[in-house]
């Protein structure tokens, strides 16, 4: 048998058990035409990078599938009959990936522990008030300039060629 990545999108007005309820639905109909759904990840509601069908956010859903082309075929079918389903994709992978995919694992990741703890504000403690320079007080970093030479005077506009009356 085949393995493949299944990936769909649903409606983000669409409830979390009815997504629930889709994936049964295509879990059993895998199992009817002789394939294996061997892991389901549900993502949750996440933000598009652009409007599908007038929705700004889906519920998406990773499938792990061990199935005949046939029932690839009738999934793919189906969720496009399914007024739910606002985009689907399947790839033909050689192996499915071993522990949560990598969506699951940068949720869990945390990458923020990575760049040191946070202020009440959001703010790093090691930063200045705009929060991406560091604090340099009264810019001791810099040498003084001293005093700076006056300007020479500017030279008088001719008002004839700007146009003004």
């Amino acid at each position: 048998m085949a393995l493949y990545e299944h990936i769909f999108l649903a409606r983000q007005d669409v409830t979390p058990q009815q997504v629930e309820a889709l994936t049964e639905q295509i879990k059993s109909k895998i199992a009817s035409l002789g394939g294996a759904v061997t892991k389901v990840e549900p993502w949750g509601l996440k933000s598009l990078a652009f409007r599908i069908k007038k929705n700004r956010k889906a519920h998406f859903t990773l499938l792990n599938i061990a199935a005949p082309s046939e029932a690839v075929v009738e999934i793919e079918r189906l969720l496009s009959i399914n007024e739910d389903v606002i985009r689907y994709l399947t790839i033909r992978v050689d192996e499915h990936e071993a522990g949560p995919s990598a969506m699951l694992r940068k949720r869990d990741d945390g990458d923020r522990d990575e760049r040191g703890p946070r202020g009440p504000r959001g703010d790093r403690p090691d930063r200045g008030e705009r929060g991406d320079r560091p604090d340099r007080g009264e810019r001791g970093d810099r040498p003084d300039r001293g005093d700076r030479p006056d300007r020479p005077p500017r030279r008088a506009r001719d008002d004839a060629n700007l146009g003004v009356s």
